[in-house]
């Protein structure tokens, strides 16, 4: 299975746009963690799985996504409504919960990747406002992808080049 995972465009369409017309031939699914800041109803989100972020006012976005993927069951929240920015315990608790291998978040605009218990916690960064160390990146985005005994998470910059310094490889 290979996805990719957004997170906090905040506006900026065209970025959408163009990262998602070159991988949508190239993935089994899209996944947008949230503060989009545009409608449900835009094109762009045909097939994607989007998430209402706490900058989407108005939108009637979901605030949690929860789907099987090629047999990878996958969690996504915005994750302020788990208090992501302070720990990450809430939103394990859930992830346990609903039984999740594959759990994707935003909101602090930090990429982060994780396996926990054998479960895969991503967090993509902001596209558009990056925050912390990776910051001069100028925004980044997540493909995943499954194998049998590894799970692969590849960060990528705004010019679709990927960040071989901060992709990972987790041992299932």
């Amino acid at each position: 299975m290979r996805i990719l995972v957004i997170s906090d465009n905040h506006g900026d369409r065209e970025i959408l746009q163009t990262i998602f017309s070159h991988y949508r031939p190239e993935v089994d699914a899209i996944f947008h963690c949230g503060d989009s800041e545009m409608t449900m109803d835009d094109p762009l989100f045909n097939e994607v799985s989007v998430v209402k972020g706490n900058n989407d006012f108005g939108a009637a976005f979901p605030d949690e996504v929860d789907k099987v993927v090629a047999g990878e069951h996958i969690f996504m929240t915005h994750g302020d409504l788990y208090g992501v920015s302070m720990s990450m315990t809430r939103l394990d608790l859930k992830a346990r919960e609903v039984e999740a291998n594959i759990v994707l978040y935003g909101h602090t605009h930090r990429l982060a990747a994780e396996m926990v218990q054998k479960r895969l916690y991503v967090n993509p960064g902001s596209i558009s406002l990056p925050r912390g160390e990776y910051a001069s990146l100028g925004g980044t985005y997540a493909i995943i992808e499954t194998f049998d005994d590894k799970i692969a998470v590849d960060f990528y910059d705004r010019g679709l080049n990927r960040v071989s310094s901060i992709s990972q490889q987790f041992t299932r």
